[in-house]
């Protein structure tokens, strides 16, 4: 069987650009690696954060789709990210957070890991977890980070899952994708890999409605592969398995195929290249608006409908 090898990127929607930007970049200290729109909708952004050189895995992205409703919270939704933060720093992060007025539901601590539980501005939930993943994922500190590198985000933890039928989607994980079950607490089974970061925390929502996109949601989860081959046997296996793929869609700085796990939850398989440099200069990721070639063409049209957005001021540490 080939198996993915952990968390790729995860994407969700957000509110009005500019506020994503404030907080992801200026909270939380993220990189803004790449200042793209969403090529199946080009009139808005798609905004990527990451460590300082967008490793496969540090990678969580935003459609500003601020015309939408709140999401319907129910089974077949990712409800929550987490993001890794490195071991000891939760004193740091509680009061930075503090500072910033972040919505804080407290410490709590998750299969071994301290945890702070927070909500973004547009009603995203996140957790961020002292972890450790690090020896399991690149991750280049960034220097104009306003967070010091000790301290910095270093990439995705994993995310929480609601199904009507928990097992039916882990027989599809562990059968189809590779995955491991590592464990359950408290309404929660865990799976993820035994090298490789990300998991996947899955609970039983049996009588919960169905789950719906919307600003502060979840759109999607994408588990690495390291090359169009390997995508391609990954994506037989998921045929096979019942599930509908989409043919390889060309992303540019990845290749990527699109399908539903059995409880409704929008899954995406992506290649770990070419990468965000392959048309940037490393040094300068995130400062530009970078549309694919086949976008180009358009670029004056796009441009006349996106927000401006302002970075926040780099840092030196």
């Amino acid at each position: 069987m080939h198996g993915v090898h952990g968390l790729h990127h995860i994407t969700a929607i957000s509110g009005p650009a500019q506020e994503n930007v404030d907080f992801y970049a200026g909270v939380l200290g993220m990189r803004l690696v790449k200042k793209s729109v969403n090529q199946d909708d080009p009139g808005t952004y798609h905004l990527f954060y990451a460590d300082a050189e967008g490793h496969p895995g540090t990678d969580l992205t935003f459609f500003p789709w601020k015309q939408m409703a709140p999401p319907r919270i129910g089974h077949g939704l990712a409800t929550e990210v987490a993001l890794e933060i490195p071991p000891g720093s939760i004193d740091y992060w509680g009061t930075r957070l503090q500072k910033y007025a972040v919505r804080v539901e407290g410490v709590e601590t998750r299969f071994g890991n301290r945890t702070i539980a927070l909500t973004d501005p547009h009603g995203l939930r996140v957790a961020l977890v002292e972890g450790a993943d690090g020896s399991r994922r690149a991750f280049a500190p960034w220097n104009g980070s306003p967070v010091p590198p000790e301290r910095q985000v270093r990439g995705l933890h994993g995310a929480q899952v609601w199904e009507r039928d928990p097992e039916v989607t882990a027989a599809f994980l562990t059968g189809v994708l590779g995955f491991v079950r590592f464990g359950e607490e408290n309404g929660w089974t865990r799976f993820g890999f035994p090298d490789s970061a990300g998991v996947v925390d899955l609970r039983e929502a049996k009588d919960a409605r169905r789950g719906a996109w919307g600003v502060g949601s979840v759109h999607h989860l994408a588990w690495r592969v390291a090359d169009a081959g390997e995508q391609l046997a990954v994506r037989e296996q998921i045929e096979q398995a019942g599930a509908n793929a989409t043919p390889v869609i060309d992303r540019f700085w990845f290749k990527s195929v699109y399908f539903k796990e059995p409880g409704g939850v929008l899954f995406e398989i992506a290649t770990d290249g070419p990468g965000f440099a392959v048309d940037e200069d490393p040094a300068h990721l995130g400062e530009a608006l970078v549309l694919p070639p086949w976008l180009e063409t358009a670029r004056d049209r796009i441009e006349a409908v996106l927000p401006p957005l302002t970075l926040p001021a780099l840092t030196s540490h």
